[in-house]
């Protein structure tokens, strides 16, 4: 049984091409060749990292998404014999889980045999109230059995509220039988670690194309190696595989 991973956040601009690209990696560095599909009509960011050979499907049209098109993603999802990671946008957020739960998609990809994932990005910062939110609405967006992996990135400040941290939280406690597991990013500092993953990410490339480059500097390549030692030992933790 393989898993479809979707990373879904009505708020954009919290990272959720990075957490899907670092998935994409992750599973790749196992030994998978995951089907990668982008649905952002706006930054299509996953789209642009070649090595991942990333399907684009536009899945909206005048603000509804295309029938057709869902369609036919549902149809590379039912033929892929890999994990799927599927990167969508904001703009769609809303869209595609009200299209995807009155169309009973999630109990379609539990017929194929796959299991859903849904990966969603809290932040910290002024961003963190919706982001809560869209938490809250994936997890009534996609009831049992999907699952729901949090994301806490604290590039924009500590993912916390008056002192408590994400698990002290109302919006965790009251859902928390809903999250299969959390993955915190690094506290990156933005002048050293954060700018060489933010220039990675405007590049697109992966960690093993950025590590490779000899035209990287040394110290650069080191902190990125860091970087992607921190997230996958995240990952092999949530056990996404």
């Amino acid at each position: 049984m393989s898993n479809v991973h979707i990373v879904l956040q009505g708020k954009g601009g919290v990272g959720k091409s990075l957490a899907a690209s670092m998935l994409a990696q992750y599973l790749t560095k196992r030994g998978e060749s995951p089907l990668c599909i982008d649905t952002d009509p706006i930054n299509a960011t996953l789209a642009g990292f070649q090595s991942l050979n990333v399907s684009k499907v536009e899945l909206l049209e005048n603000g509804d998404i295309n029938p057709r098109k869902f369609d036919a993603m549902m149809e590379m999802i039912a033929g892929s014999k890999e994990s799927v990671v599927i990167d969508s946008g904001a703009s769609s957020y809303s869209a595609l889980s009200s299209y995807m739960f009155d169309n009973g998609a999630p109990d379609v990809i539990a017929d194929l045999g796959h299991k859903l994932i849904l990966h969603t990005i809290i932040v910290g910062g002024q961003s963190l109230i919706d982001t809560l939110q869209g938490f809250a609405s994936v997890a009534e967006a996609f009831p049992d059995p999907a699952a729901i992996v949090v994301w806490l990135n604290p590039y924009h400040g500590p993912v916390e509220a008056e002192g408590k941290s994400f698990e002290q939280l109302k919006a965790y406690r009251e859902l928390k039988d809903r999250v299969a597991a959390i993955v915190t990013l690094p506290d990156l500092k933005k002048e050293t670690f954060g700018a060489d993953v933010r220039d990675m990410l405007a590049a697109r490339k992966t960690f093993e194309e950025t590590l490779a480059d000899g035209d990287i500097a040394l110290m650069q390549r080191h902190r990125l190696g860091r970087v992607r030692d921190a997230v996958f030992a995240e990952l092999d933790k949530a056990k996404v595989v």
